[in-house]
């Protein structure tokens, strides 16, 4: 019981299946408990407050490998004192968490040197799921696309638009967001300092086990992407017989005295 209470003073944000998990790998005569017992333990020992409980999904869905897909998202400024919270990539095969940055707003530059340093890190992934939110998605676009986006698209990444208002499309990059905010909140960690974001981080992909995963911390399951970082962008390639032309700012094309959007 002690270990238990010790486990969760130091992780008051983690479950009872979590803490269970991590104490049965260091010791193996504590799987042997059930996590039934461990919450109950929480429970007696009052350790479990109104907004821990909460419903599990009822269904979730995943990619079949690592890279296959990537969520990329902004983190809400709710627990930070700055206008929007850190940048987060995810690898939704196996929830590892490739990037949690600081870069204190969502300006172009910022997310593009981001995705850059992290698939020359790791690779690409197949495809890119992000929101309707900026830089990735502009509104005035036909079909939303930005500089960022072009720029992820020369690069082979094909991107897919989440629904609107429904933010359970980037499910795995919103329940790690969860997983931050109750950390932040529990442990009132400095937060805004990069090296907290690095800790969480290690600790989510190293340490962490994860339920939507049978209980397995999310490196178990992750794996560098074999398609590896090209920084040369590849030309777009147009059948013969075809003529280019160059749109304007917001993608209009005049030719032959007609103007089109």
């Amino acid at each position: 019981m002690e270990a238990v209470k010790a486990l969760r003073v130091n992780k008051p944000d983690w479950g009872a299946r979590k803490l269970l998990g991590v104490m049965a790998a260091k010791d193996p005569a504590m799987g042997k408990i059930s996590s039934t017992t461990v919450h109950r333990i929480l429970e007696r020992e009052k350790l479990i407050a109104p907004e821990d409980r909460r419903r599990q999904a009822l269904q979730r869905f995943e990619r079949k490998e690592p890279n296959e897909l990537w969520q990329m998202d902004f983190k809400g400024p709710q627990g930070f004192n700055k206008s929007t919270g850190p940048l987060s990539i995810i690898d939704d095969y196996s929830r590892y968490v490739l990037a949690l940055r600081h870069l204190g707003s969502t300006k172009l530059q910022g997310v593009q040197a981001t995705l850059r340093a992290t698939m020359e890190g790791n690779g690409q992934p197949e495809y890119l799921l992000v929101d309707h939110g900026i830089p990735w998605y502009n509104g005035w676009s036909p079909w939303g696309w930005t500089e960022l986006t072009v720029w992820i698209l020369q690069h082979g990444i094909r991107i897919i638009l989440s629904g609107v208002r429904h933010p359970q499309t980037q499910g795995k990059v919103e329940r790690m967001h969860g997983a931050l905010q109750r950390a932040i909140g529990k442990r009132k960690g400095a937060a805004d300092q990069q090296a907290w974001l690095d800790a969480f981080r290690q600790e989510y992909n190293h340490v962490r086990p994860h339920e939507g995963i049978d209980m397995v911390v999310p490196a178990q399951r992750w794996q560098p992407s074999p398609r590896a970082f090209q920084a040369n962008r590849r030309e777009w390639e147009y059948p013969v017989g075809w003529e280019a032309y160059r749109l304007a700012g917001e993608g209009q094309l005049s030719l032959h005295g007609k103007r089109w959007r």
